[in-house]
């Protein structure tokens, strides 16, 4: 039979349509089999340089990934002490904007290729952006003491108000002549507005002043000084207890007794306390504060603040809870278990 003389060209256009259907299906698939193959991440970027700055932009370049399919994008990112921000781009340079002057910022730069392999890092460009800030920080609040011991002074005060960011405080100690030592520089941010001064001499009068200093490292005006006397060192002591106790609960009777040389004017005693305890009743002292969840503090009253030596102080207390007085301390010093 002779063929028909347009069956060749169905024939053709059939098998075309087949050809065209093919393409489009690998045309339309969501990933290409090759990149679904790939396991191998792209090299990291190279160095990155800052081709130019301003106070609140920056424009930076690195030298590019080469990976054995491809790179499709660079994640940039940067952290300012503990805040972080995040960008991409196709191409191995970038323009951050945004940025706030005089603040340093640490950048790095990865690479992605199309099957989702990131390569390692670049090694990070730490940067400080051009100042934008020529205002010191106002003066920092005069410090209070508010923990004295015989060898350790806790001061706190007023933040100091800047417009842009403080970076920290210094705590100088003014010495006779008036000269200043830094005893203490609070760097973390954001800086705290207190800081405990240790390695004192017991009985000994100090005068402190707190600085503030902002991230363009412009200075504040010192505070107002504060002048504090640490404690006489600890002295030599000894503690009885008698409790009675309950399943929620406990009466402590409380005998501590000087054994030093020296009379003890005026007198604090700590001991283990936990956060979930209450004290329903207290006599012979009074209760000066929780220096933290785990302790309680007690005072003397205005009745037994002389200690002489071989003498002693009873109190006692009620108190929830089943963490009974232990640990006892005399003004620091901590206190020898008596035997019953």
């Amino acid at each position: 039979m002779r063929d028909h003389p347009w069956r060749g060209v169905r024939s053709r256009a059939a098998a075309l349509a087949v050809c065209t259907l093919t393409a489009a299906v690998v045309a339309t698939g969501a990933t290409p089999a090759y990149a679904a193959a790939d396991t191998q991440p792209p090299t990291a970027p190279g160095p990155i340089t800052v081709a130019a700055i301003d106070t609140t932009w920056v424009e930076l370049t690195w030298a590019a990934s080469t990976d054995d399919v491809g790179v499709v994008r660079y994640p940039v990112s940067a952290r300012f002490e503990d805040n972080g921000l995040t960008w991409s781009t196709d191409t191995n340079s970038i323009r951050v904007t945004g940025l706030r002057p005089s603040r340093t910022y640490t950048f790095f730069v990865s690479a992605l290729d199309a099957a989702g392999n990131s390569s390692p890092s670049s090694g990070p460009l730490r940067l400080t952006m051009p100042p934008g800030d020529d205002q010191p920080p106002g003066a920092p609040g005069q410090p209070v003491a508010f923990d004295v011991t015989a060898t350790v002074v806790r001061l706190r005060w007023a933040h100091s108000l800047d417009n842009v960011v403080l970076e920290r405080y210094e705590v100088f100690r003014v010495d006779a002549g008036g000269a200043l030592t830094v005893v203490r520089d609070v760097s973390q941010y954001p800086p705290n507005n207190s800081a405990q001064i240790s390695g004192l001499t017991p009985n000994t009068t100090y005068t402190f002043v707190v600085r503030a200093r902002d991230e363009v490292g412009l200075l504040s005006p010192l505070s107002a000084p504060i002048t504090v006397t640490t404690l006489p060192p600890p002295p030599s002591c000894e503690v009885r207890s008698v409790a009675r106790q309950w399943s929620d609960g406990f009466v402590a009777h409380l005998t501590v007794r000087n054994t030093g040389t020296t009379a003890v004017d005026g007198w604090t005693m700590t001991w283990r306390f936990w956060a979930s305890q209450q004290v329903h009743g207290i006599w012979g002292a009074k209760v000066v504060d929780r220096p933290t969840n785990s302790y309680l503090r007690v005072g003397n009253t205005g009745r037994n603040a002389v200690i002489p030596p071989g003498g002693s102080v009873s109190l006692g207390l009620v108190a929830s809870g089943t963490q009974l007085p232990q640990e006892v301390t005399l003004n620091g010093g901590l206190c020898e278990v008596a035997d019953e």
